[in-house]
C-alpha cells in the first residue's frame, strides 16, 4: 500500500463502474456516513467469498447505523455481478478490470501473476474518505472480523457523530430551539417534539 495511505489520510476519491454498469465516485456513494471499503482480489477467490458472505450476514446492522459498503475488484462486469449474487450482498460492487486502484495504491499481489489481483485490504473510512483502520487480508487472518468492524465503527462513528451521547451539554438546548445540525439525519425537526 502506497505510504501516504495511513490512519488520517484521504483515501482517493476512485470513480469506477458499479455492477450495474454505472460510474460511481467513492464520495458519492460514501456519503457523510462511514464507509467499510474492500479492496478484493476477484470472485475466483474463497477468502473473498468467505469475507463477503460475512460482510452480507452482517449488513443489516451496517445498515441501520447509517453507514455504507463498497467492494472494488478487479473482475470484468459479468463476473462482478456474479460475485456479488454469489455472496448475497446488498451493496454496491466496483469493477476495475483496469487496474487501476492496484497499479495508483502499489497493491499488486505479483504472488498471482495468473490472475494478476490487487492484495486485498479493507479499509474503515470516516466521511470524506478519511482513513480510520487500514487490514492487509492478504492472508486471510489479516481481514478485520465483524467483531473488528464493529469496534472501529463504534470509534469512527464516535469521532464523526456530534449527537453520539445525547446527554453532551448544549444538544438538548440545540435541539428545542430547532437546531438541528449537530443531528445525523434530521434534515428538519419532527413536529410533534
Amino acid at each position: 500500500m502506497r505510504s501516504d495511505i495511513i490512519p488520517g489520510s484521504t483515501f482517493p476519491d476512485y470513480e469506477l463502474p458499479d455492477h450495474t454498469d454505472v460510474p460511481r465516485k467513492l464520495s458519492e456513494l460514501q456519503g457523510d456516513d462511514p464507509l467499510i471499503l474492500t479492496l478484493a482480489r476477484g470472485h475466483y477467490c474463497p477468502k473473498e467469498h468467505q469475507q463477503h458472505r460475512e460482510l452480507a450476514e452482517f449488513y443489516p446492522k451496517i445498515a441501520v447505523a447509517y453507514t455504507q459498503v463498497v467492494t472494488i475488484a478487479t473482475d470484468e462486469h459479468h463476473t462482478l455481478q456474479e460475485f456479488r449474487a454469489a455472496v448475497g450482498a446488498q451493496w454496491p460492487f466496483l469493477s476495475d478490470p483496469g487496474r487501476i486502484v492496484q497499479q495508483d495504491l502499489d497493491i499488486q499481489e505479483y504472488t498471482d501473476p495468473e490472475n494478476n489481483p490487487m492484495i486485498p485490504h479493507t479499509l474503515v473510512l470516516k466521511p470524506g474518505l478519511v482513513v480510520h483502520s487500514i487490514y492487509n487480508g492478504y492472508w486471510f487472518w489479516g481481514r478485520p472480523s465483524v467483531h473488528d468492524l464493529w469496534r472501529d465503527l463504534r470509534e469512527a462513528s464516535r469521532e464523526v457523530r456530534p449527537d453520539w451521547d445525547l446527554s453532551k451539554p448544549g444538544l438538548r438546548e440545540a435541539w428545542n430551539a430547532g437546531d438541528l445540525s449537530a443531528f445525523h439525519g434530521w434534515e428538519t425537526k419532527p413536529a410533534d417534539s
